[in-house]
């Protein structure tokens, strides 16, 4: 009888010890699946910001320039353009030539910049190079001697600064060279840098 009873306490600990065994497994499984949930990270917050430095459309919209265009076109005034436009860009914006534009007095080809202001002359104050007297032989216009209108036909050069060239040459006795045209108010070396192959004191 005592042996029987010794046979079934054994037993009886052995269910018990793998019936803890098989749940401290499972709470193992479990606890490890959890960790790997845990461990698994969902989108990253990274990606779902904007990179650094990225711009939006309107960040991203061209710079542009603005530019006086007067004298002979049919709706003079200020206009904005694309950085590195030219003067046919600036002309079309200003509804281009009127009746009495010279047309040929102007470079279209020539890059317009911010601040700039584009004169198109009208054809009674427009003298071709080679109506020009001393600058025809060469083509250049001598700012020495030229007139207005003449003036009017470098690039950047308006009616009102063409009258300081004029103004400054008369108070100077004229200009000893080229360069010397930046001494005039207004006069930078961006619009030396546009008319220097076109005009000559001599």
């Amino acid at each position: 009888m005592m042996s029987k009873n010794r046979i079934l306490a054994a037993i009886c600990s052995l269910v018990f010890v793998m019936s803890c065994s098989a749940c401290s497994r499972q709470g193992q499984e479990v606890l490890l699946v959890g960790r790997q949930e845990l461990q698994e990270p969902g989108p990253s917050c990274a990606a779902r910001l904007p990179e650094a430095g990225s711009e939006t459309p309107e960040e991203e919209a061209m710079e542009e320039i603005c530019v006086y265009v007067c004298g002979a076109v049919e709706a003079p005034g200020v206009v904005f353009l694309p950085q590195g436009s030219r003067a046919a860009d600036a002309l079309d914006a200003a509804g281009g030539f009127a009746g009495d534009a010279a047309e040929e007095a102007v470079n279209l080809a020539a890059k317009v910049s911010d601040g700039d202001q584009l004169y198109f002359p009208g054809v009674e104050e427009y003298s071709a190079p080679e109506a020009q007297g001393e600058n025809a032989g060469d083509g250049l216009v001598n700012i020495n001697t030229a007139d207005s209108g003449q003036l009017c036909t470098l690039p950047g050069i308006g009616a009102s600064r063409a009258a300081d060239i004029i103004a400054y040459r008369e108070a100077h006795g004229g200009f000893g060279a080229c360069e010397d045209i930046m001494q005039v108010p207004g006069i930078k070396e961006s619009v030396y840098g546009k008319i220097s192959h076109m005009i000559t004191v001599k």
